[in-house]
């Protein structure tokens, strides 16, 4: 019998600012390489990738900055470091397109969300993204606050 926590699809850490925060422009899924207590403790539904950003490193890519905290139930022998650079998987044509993506003007790799696919895995979904000036991200809350308001009013009627 499955336990809950660990449902196919289940997101382990989400950062909803990025999507407020810049224009995402394409998505990719990416592995990444976690720690026995890295994974115990993402599947408690405790990591934060709200700061985290990812990024080259010797011909490969990491993902920087992603809190994962210790697993409590393991000893202190064990533990793994809590914002230490995760190795992102990807295949290598991806890679070099990435790469030349974010070197233009402006784009950076933003992770949206780790989640666990079908099988058990950790995966991070990654966005080529352009950060957003002051305007837009106005412009981005008012037409959130007008599509609230069209659904209250749409319910209102019937």
């Amino acid at each position: 019998m499955a336990r809950a926590d660990s449902a196919p699809g289940r997101i382990a850490a989400q950062n909803r600012r990025a999507r407020f925060d810049y224009f995402i422009e394409d998505t990719l899924e990416a592995g990444i390489v976690l720690a026995g207590t890295e994974v115990k403790s993402l599947r408690g539904g405790r990591g934060s990738i709200n700061e985290s950003y990812a990024g080259e490193q010797n011909g490969e890519l990491f993902l920087f900055n992603a809190y994962i905290p210790e697993y409590q139930l393991a000893g202190r022998f064990f533990q793994h470091e809590v914002r230490r650079p995760r190795k992102l998987l990807v295949r290598s044509r991806q890679l070099a397109r990435l790469l030349t993506s974010i070197q233009r003007e402006g784009m950076t790799l933003v992770p949206l969300s780790i989640y666990f696919n079908d099988r058990g895995l950790a995966k991070v979904e990654l966005g080529i993204a352009k950060g957003k000036k002051k305007g837009d991200k106005r412009e981005t809350e008012k037409e959130r606050d007008w599509q609230r308001d069209k659904a209250r009013l749409m319910r209102a009627k019937g």
